[in-house]
């Protein structure tokens, strides 16, 4: 019965730490890039230096370099500053394909209405 109990608890604490180091892992962007098809319309976490922003009507956003490959990200979040470091959970989304070119963008948390006006415009176009 003890042991139940002792490997119950180790196991307990095992998924418990799992999870909270989960939260401090990021995906490569290049990774992200290399594979679009496994992480279209999922959930990630990247983390890198913000390079560049911008801002288009309602849309606004960033791109973030993690040294793998750079990467656009919409927001409503307020804007971070040039050379800042951050992490950003979002999803990934394809902007637009054509040939062998494509676009990934990363939606933060929440970000649908911003992504349908960013893809009326870019269609407009």
């Amino acid at each position: 019965m003890k042991q139940r109990i002792g490997l119950s608890i180790t196991l307990g604490f095992f998924l418990a730490t799992i999870t909270a180091c989960s939260t401090f892992i990021t995906t490569p962007i290049q990774e992200i890039k290399a594979n679009p098809r496994e992480y279209t319309d999922k959930r990630v976490k990247i983390s890198g230096t913000v390079t560049d922003t911008f801002s288009l009507l309602l849309l606004k956003g960033f791109k973030l370099d993690d040294e793998t490959g750079e990467m656009y990200v919409v927001t409503k979040k307020s804007m971070p500053a040039k050379g800042e470091k951050i992490k950003v959970k979002g999803t990934v989304r394809s902007a637009f394909s054509l040939g062998d070119k494509q676009l990934l963008i990363l939606l933060e948390d929440g970000q649908d209405t911003q992504y349908e006006l960013f893809m009326k415009y870019l269609l407009s176009e």
